[in-house]
């Protein structure tokens, strides 16, 4: 049996396009749930401080399943991959319940299909990113990879944004507690868009087998162990390469219960010191999901109740704010890799985060509908390094072969935020902000600030080695 280097290579602007295509089909959903949610549990009688706790499915599911899902798609080998299968099913199901989503009728059959949908989303999304981190070879091929990834979500989240204000002209007012049929049209389309785009990317993307011979299950252990040995006894690892856990064998009779938490163990010190920036970012954007459109409707908009027509078009106006900041988001990502080489992945991520906070805490003085729109392209700039920036900084100190479930654990950073805010916002709400959604917006705000300061503390030029780093690979067949 014998072993040799891996090669990198370097993918071209349409590798990456169609690599990274089936992200507009997740945000499109995604942004329907987020921006339509809020506004469908008022329109079945929720009351503001119940919103947050009706949400609480969306962050536990997504706890739950993505270091799940990304441990075992990092062990699947089918024709399709080790990804494809995971993006491709959390797809179908995502679609099917965005078109059941519109037509419920009561506020538990809507909090639970939203704990269905948002594990179907999660399902596709974690193995998505995962997918896209196998296929970059470098930090700048990485910082491409994710910033078209940016630059999709934001794509996909203009258009379903916008989607409901421009159905709404053309659908008779909605009834006293009912969904109106603008909103119900608009998930149906992003059924459509959410299927479509995934298949785009996983017809689009050959397979791309790693270099050699070797199935990566027919890789004794002893042959594994044998071959790190002589690396390391010719110096191509580090001390922090030798403590990897990929140097600890294949582990392949322990449960995968405990390898998770083994792995959980070992996680990169530059991991650990992004999820502190996580935190107060994801904290900041739950509040923004939750009550930037109600707020609009109410604060801004002057309604009342959620049965006045004045409160359907504060709804639709908030899509246009939505998709406001997605068309900042949209050109930010492009900018954001010059960006990046001018001042530092580090000082650009403390940029956006500082734009989208004054952003958000300057609502507070505004009440005319149009203007604003301009907070909302500051909040863009925060979006986009929001959701390339951090998975650029974390791909490049991941394992290759643990990249799933590291990816999943990454993204409970993401949930563990708003599971905090969902179980505490509505407390908050009621006794100290007066029951009003402009304020629980402008805090968001507050936090996004408390997540630049905690950028500085991220260690950009020494990041953690991983065995891939040392070039050294078995050959094999692996399919990403």
């Amino acid at each position: 049996m014998t072993y040799r280097t891996a090669k990198e290579h370097t993918l071209n602007f349409w590798q990456i396009w169609n690599l990274s295509f089936g992200f507009l089909g997740v945000q499109f959903g995604w942004t329907l749930q987020m921006a339509n949610m809020s506004a469908i549990y008022e329109y079945l009688g929720a009351t503001p401080e119940q919103i947050p706790m009706l949400w609480l499915a969306a962050p536990v599911s997504g706890l739950i399943a993505q270091p799940i899902v990304g441990y075992f798609s990092d062990r699947t080998h089918t024709p399709l991959g080790r990804r494809k299968p995971y993006i491709l099913a959390g797809a179908l199901l995502s679609s099917l319940a965005l078109i059941a989503m519109p037509n419920v009728s009561s506020l538990w059959m809507a909090a639970g299909l939203l704990w269905i949908l948002d594990t179907s989303i999660n399902l596709t999304t974690e193995p998505f990113r995962a997918f896209l981190a196998d296929r970059a070879s470098n930090e700048a091929e990485r910082t491409r990879t994710f910033t078209m990834q940016a630059f999709f979500i934001g794509l996909g989240a203009v258009l379903a944004a916008a989607c409901p204000w421009l159905l709404w002209r053309y659908c008779p007012d909605p009834l006293p507690g009912t969904i109106p049929l603008a909103v119900k049209l608009s998930f149906y389309v992003g059924a459509a868009f959410f299927t479509g785009a995934v298949l785009w990317t996983i017809l689009r993307t050959p397979h791309q087998p790693c270099r050699g011979g070797v199935s990566p299950p027919s890789v004794r252990p002893e042959d594994k162990s044998r071959i790190i040995q002589q690396a390391a006894g010719s110096g191509s690892l580090t001390p922090t390469q030798k403590s990897s856990p990929l140097s600890k064998g294949s582990r392949g009779d322990t449960p995968w219960y405990a390898e998770l938490w083994q792995t959980l163990r070992q996680t990169p010190v530059r991991m650990r010191q992004l999820a502190g920036v996580q935190f107060f970012t994801w904290l900041g954007m739950f509040c923004v999901f939750l009550y930037l459109p109600p707020a609009i409707a109410r604060q801004i908009f002057g309604a009342t109740t959620e049965t006045e027509p004045l409160y359907h078009y504060g709804i639709a106006w908030a899509g246009v704010c939505i998709a406001t900041y997605n068309i900042s988001c949209f050109v930010t990502s492009w900018l954001l890799p010059r960006f990046t080489e001018l001042v530092s992945r580090k000082g650009a991520y403390a940029f956006c985060l500082c734009c989208g906070g004054s952003s958000l805490i300057s609502l507070f003085w505004m009440r005319d509908p149009y203007l604003i729109l301009l907070p909302m392209l500051g909040f863009g700039v925060a979006w986009a390094g929001i959701l390339s920036l951090p998975y650029s900084l974390v791909a490049e100190v991941l394992p290759r072969q643990h990249t799933g479930i590291y990816m999943g654990l990454f993204n409970a950073c993401i949930v563990i935020p708003q599971i905090v805010a969902a179980l505490s916002l509505g407390w908050i709400m009621r006794h100290w902000l007066g029951s009003e959604h402009l304020l629980v917006v402008v805090l968001g705000g507050v936090f996004f600030l408390c997540g630049a300061i905690a950028v500085q503390i991220i260690e950009e030029d020494a990041p953690n080695l991983s065995l891939d780093s040392a070039n050294l690979s078995l050959e094999s067949t692996t399919m990403l």
